[in-house]
């Protein structure tokens, strides 16, 4: 298993503001037979993982790589991943206390429920052990539950400090388990989850934004180019946490969940909204497409100003390490203007089989996503 985590304030905020983002990252990893060799991959002269010169954006490359042993096309290590990232809910009072709360619950929730999942098939390991001894494997409808569970424990936590503190708290969340080769993973808010598929050389979105501007485009008020620069996009419709006013025993929150398969060939990326919203101008650009009357040329002119899925994808797939991809996409999004903290998580298991190619490869639930800004909370009536 291979991951790499990276933080950013954003340069727009780099003087005076905090990052509130939080990202939470458990790996079982086990090996059997044959063995297994480990390998830190922190950076090239960077053995604590930071980058260098910007402590603000501080973060670390964890790698485990399974060798090629007998031959056999047996795995020699078999990996379950659990995750989350949140993005604290800038202009409220515990953004970032809202997301610290969220990860690190998640996490205390689904390490064990991976381990359990990876230790309950030991048939790839060529092990005869009865049902009786080791647990039985999980289905996706069972995993996507947990996952359900985690984020809703995360949510009472948050609650339970709002009303402690007498503060709003508020985060996004994408949080999952991938074991297996499949991801089971649930989201409330607008941070993301993609796939990028080397062999297929693609980008799909996993996740789809709770947000004004994704009702918009559902109800086909808005194109895809508006989307991307929308006046509305920094309002999301869903969030953790409160303002105090629930009950924290019983609070919840609706939690979109889904399961996909995973190859070799897959990086999941999972990110805070402050890379793909990094333009400053998003409102002036918006303004110019929307009076040309939607031009071609003028929508060309607003793809190259944001941040794009193209690039995300181009970005992941050309670097030579997750570690070197994860240090170009925060300088990507900070050339674009840095308009928001940004956090990401990017993770491969090479130990997977292999892209299908005698099938169609599908699992994005949008084909073109959303590009929101710093997030503003809006309450159910």
């Amino acid at each position: 298993m291979e991951y790499a985590t990276r933080y950013d304030v954003g340069d727009r905020k780099r003087a005076s503001g905090i990052n509130e983002d939080s990202v939470a990252v458990s790996v079982f990893e086990q090996g059997h037979r044959s063995g297994l060799r480990a390998s830190d991959d922190a950076g090239a002269g960077d053995p604590d993982g930071v980058r260098d010169g910007d402590p603000a954006g501080a973060g670390r490359d964890a790698t485990r790589e399974g060798t090629a042993g007998d031959g056999s096309d047996d795995p020699e290590s078999r990996s379950a991943f659990a995750f989350a990232l949140a993005d604290g809910a800038g202009g409220h009072d515990a953004g970032d206390v809202a997301s610290y709360l969220a990860t690190t619950r998640v996490l205390e929730e689904l390490s064990p429920v991976a381990a359990r999942a990876a230790r309950s098939d030991p048939d790839p390991f060529g092990i005869d052990v009865s049902d009786a001894v080791l647990p039985g494997a999980p289905d996706d409808e069972s995993l996507e539950a947990a996952v359900e569970a985690a984020v809703v424990a995360a949510h009472r936590d948050v609650v339970r400090y709002a009303d402690e503190s007498g503060t709003a708290a508020y985060t996004t969340l994408v949080a999952g388990i991938c074991v297996d080769g499949r991801c089971h993973y649930g989201w409330v808010g607008d941070s993301r989850a993609y796939v990028v598929n080397a062999a297929r050389d693609r980008i799909e979105l996993l996740t789809k934004d709770h947000a004004v501007v994704e009702q918009l485009r559902d109800q086909g008020e808005v194109d895809d180019v508006a989307a991307h620069v929308h006046p509305r996009g920094n309002e999301i419709t869903r969030a953790l946490g409160g303002t105090g006013e629930a009950d924290p025993d019983t609070a919840t929150v609706p939690v979109d969940t889904e399961s996909v398969p995973m190859y070799a060939d897959d990086v999941l990326f999972v990110t805070s909204d402050g890379l793909i919203d990094a333009q400053t101008d998003a409102p002036t650009l918006y303004d110019r497409y929307v009076e040309s009357g939607r031009d071609e040329e003028v929508a060309a002119s607003v793809r190259e100003a944001v941040v794009t899925d193209a690039e995300l994808r181009d970005h992941v797939l050309r670097a030579a390490s997750l570690g070197a991809a994860a240090d170009d996409l925060i300088d990507l999004a900070n050339e674009r203007g840095g308009k928001d903290n940004l956090s990401l998580l990017l993770a491969r298991d090479p130990a997977l089989p292999p892209t299908p190619d005698d099938r169609p490869l599908r699992r994005a639930l949008e084909p073109e996503p959303l590009e929101d800004r710093a997030t503003v909370i809006l309450r159910e009536e």
